[in-house]
């Protein structure tokens, strides 16, 4: 199993808008590509608090560019992003990571 930790860093004030376009339309495209969350958090207290990190659950590097890419291709999803930023931007940019459980670690 890997884990794939991704922290949005949302423009001023536009934190609620990634909440609505996550809970409105990206979950059900992850549904739909098979894309298994772990959890999502906000930043109670730390450097910014417009931000959103969230985890992903991958049995695989291979599984994840397949899934992943193929989410990221599909033109509704595309559509809804594009959409949901008509207004303005929402994320100014993205941290990613891939950690992978010790084997001491109560998540394996």
């Amino acid at each position: 199993m890997i884990v794939e930790m991704r922290t949005y860093h949302c423009a001023p004030g536009r934190l609620p808008a990634l909440n609505e376009r996550f809970t409105q339309t990206t979950l059900g495209f992850f549904e739909k590509y098979g894309i298994r969350q772990i959890g999502f958090w906000t930043t109670l207290a730390g450097p910014s608090n417009h931000t959103l990190t969230y985890l992903l659950q991958w049995e695989s590097l291979a599984e994840r560019e397949q899934k992943w890419n193929a989410f990221q291709a599909d033109p509704q999803w595309i559509a809804k992003r594009a959409e949901s930023e008509a207004e303005k931007p929402i994320v100014e940019r993205i941290e990613n990571q891939f950690l992978q459980p010790t084997a001491y670690s109560a998540l394996k």
